[in-house]
């Protein structure tokens, strides 16, 4: 009886292995698929460059300036954004055309569907994240070449900024796609994280001092404006905040948890 019951246990995860293994390769494929990915890479890697040059083209023949990697990497602030729509876009769009079905009853694990989603939107992220910030850099270190602004990867920070910028990118992919496995509706679900992201922050400096002075610590938007800076940003001077690498672990904790609520959704629900 035990050996039948170690058997059984060996074969399913043999069999998660490999239905992991054929759902990732499925789900890479359908990624690239999207009509918005290929589009959205391009317009993450315009938007960066563009306001890259912009942005340190300004303090050409001017005094130094207290942070120049966050001007360098300005872009990133829509590059999140962005990113943060492909996750909801990849599993919301499956909702709302159907194909949600083909792929359930291609893999009926749920949990492993999801999983490779997960594993597909924060590698592409990543790598993708990580790629624009250094390259970006090396553009910004370019231009500012013989400034007073001039920019090097061993000013204190700026090695910390270029990899972390990267990986919050990828954990807001992983946030669009937990909120997509929630609430499913495309247009539900592109509200609610629009409504984290930008509209959120707003609203919480119009309350009162109390509750910014708690709250704001917390807020996504707060936390990756810290990543992409190497000094506290001037706009959040004075306001209560986490280290970047303790806002990069709350935003990936957020990740999870949404994950992990939309994975058990996505079990007991019918698609």
């Amino acid at each position: 009886m035990t050996n039948d019951l170690l058997i059984r246990d060996e074969v399913t995860k043999s069999n998660s292995r490999a239905g992991l293994r054929c759902a990732l390769r499925g789900e890479w494929t359908k990624f690239w698929s999207l009509r918005s990915a290929g589009w959205s890479v391009f317009a993450l890697a315009l938007v960066t460059y563009g306001l890259c040059y912009l942005s340190t083209s300004a303090l050409r023949g001017h005094a130094h300036t207290a942070d120049p990697i966050m001007r360098v990497l300005v872009g990133f602030n829509f590059d999140q954004f962005v990113m943060g729509v492909l996750g909801v876009l990849f599993l919301s769009s499956e909702y709302s055309t159907g194909q949600i079905r083909s792929t359930m009853a291609a893999m009926p694990r749920r949990e492993i569907v999801l999983a490779a989603k997960a594993i597909v939107v924060g590698g592409v992220g990543l790598v993708l994240g990580e790629v624009l910030s250094f390259s970006t850099y090396f553009l910004g270190h370019f231009i500012l070449s013989g400034q007073a602004s001039q920019i090097s990867l061993s000013q204190p920070g700026v090695l910390r900024v270029l990899t972390e910028s990267g990986i919050d990118l990828a954990i807001v992919g992983l946030i669009g796609l937990g909120i997509a496995s929630i609430f499913r509706s495309l247009a539900a679900s592109l509200s609610i994280f629009t409504s984290i992201m930008l509209v959120l922050t707003v609203v919480l400096f119009a309350l009162p001092g109390i509750i910014v002075h708690v709250m704001s610590r917390y807020m996504p938007a707060n936390i990756s404006s810290t990543v992409f800076a190497s000094t506290t940003p001037s706009q959040l001077q004075g306001t209560p905040l986490f280290s970047p690498l303790i806002g990069l672990l709350l935003l990936a904790l957020y990740a999870v948890v949404l994950l992990a609520v939309g994975s058990w959704l996505m079990t007991r629900r019918d698609t």
